[in-house]
């Protein structure tokens, strides 16, 4: 059994920018099978924007480099959306789509980069791509609100062009986070470098069902009985809470490596914001990386404090439950009838 809590990564910025593909969730996503929601014609006619403007990215010059024209600049594209209406599967079937040099991340990783590696060289790190694409774009506070601006003003004229979803129109970056107003200039100067497209809609996650309940003590050790001893982790959620507070969520994914399947024990009512969001972040990550996981405690809708899910970063954890009963419904379905 591996020992999660035993795990610390070590801050690796290089390894932010090997190997930028769609994680395994998304590994096998295409424009072809994305279900646009009938009710829904946004959802379609993002679909086909989006495909679209991965075509009049693709940068192929021909001829020799010293004859070549310089690039156009890059354009952008932002998909706006409530959570669940499959915004990160059409950026990673945007990646697929795509044959030029292309990366794909989240904006929470690429706010690290920027911070490990310094504005130049990571901008230099994606210089000469034609395609970037930033999964959940959002901005936090001042610092990355003026490292997003910087990053995207020093990068696109270069020619690279920029995919982003968020839950969060352009415009309205930032607001409930921190005074925004003041910051003005900045956003709509990053607001300024995208067309957006909405897409609206319900969450698909539950489209047809209800949220999940956790499992039991019976399910969880079926569910355990059934996943291999050697890759398996399982800790305690207030373990995993104090754990994760030692490591920065870029680094979740060195934390989860090798792991195939996660059991996290009696789920509590998490009063700290800054817990919290470590633990949003967490199983944003174990979703991406589609590793099985089980929880038991109390109810979903217990787990956060009423004040966080009516606040600033609502959809953050709105997402994170979502993302959580879609889990548990995956690992019920493994259990024996």
């Amino acid at each position: 059994m591996i020992d999660l809590l035993a795990r610390n990564p070590a801050p690796d910025p290089a390894a932010l920018t090997a190997e930028l593909a769609p994680s395994a969730r998304f590994e096998d996503v295409r424009f072809e099978t994305y279900r646009p929601n009938a009710d829904y014609p946004s959802q379609a006619e993002a679909r086909a924007s989006l495909g679209s403007f991965v075509g009049a990215a693709q940068n192929k010059p021909s001829g020799l480099r010293l004859f070549r024209r310089r690039r156009p600049e890059g354009k952008g594209l932002y998909l706006d959306g409530g959570f669940g209406v499959g915004k990160t599967h059409l950026l990673a079937s945007a990646y697929h789509a795509s044959d030029g040099i292309r990366a794909i991340m989240s904006f929470q990783d690429l706010m690290y980069l920027i911070g490990a590696l310094g504005m130049t060289r990571a901008v230099d790190a994606f210089r000469g791509h034609d395609l970037l694409l930033i999964d959940e774009f959002e901005l936090d506070d001042p610092g990355n609100t003026h490292m997003a601006n910087t990053f995207l003003g020093q990068l696109m004229p270069g020619g690279t062009s920029v995919i982003a979803t968020s839950n969060t129109e352009p415009g309205a970056l930032g607001q409930g986070r921190f005074n925004a107003n003041d910051f003005q200039r900045q956003i709509q100067g990053i607001a300024e470098r995208f067309e957006t497209r909405r897409l609206d809609g319900p969450d698909f996650r539950q489209r047809g069902t209800r949220p999940e309940d956790v499992f039991s003590g019976a399910e969880y050790a079926a569910w355990q009985a059934a996943q291999t001893p050697e890759t398996l982790a399982v800790l305690s959620h207030r373990d995993l809470n104090r754990h994760l507070l030692k490591i920065h969520p870029s680094r979740f994914a060195g934390l989860l490596s090798g792991v195939g399947a996660v059991g996290v024990l009696d789920l509590v009512p998490m009063t700290d914001q800054n817990v919290a969001l470590r633990f949003v972040h967490f199983i944003d990550k174990l979703y991406d990386l589609g590793l099985p996981a089980a929880f038991t405690g109390i109810p979903l809708a217990a787990l956060f404090n009423d004040t966080y899910r009516h606040g600033a970063y609502a959809k953050k954890y709105s997402r994170c439950l979502s993302r959580l009963s879609e889990l548990l419904r995956e690992s019920r379905q493994t259990l024996p009838v």
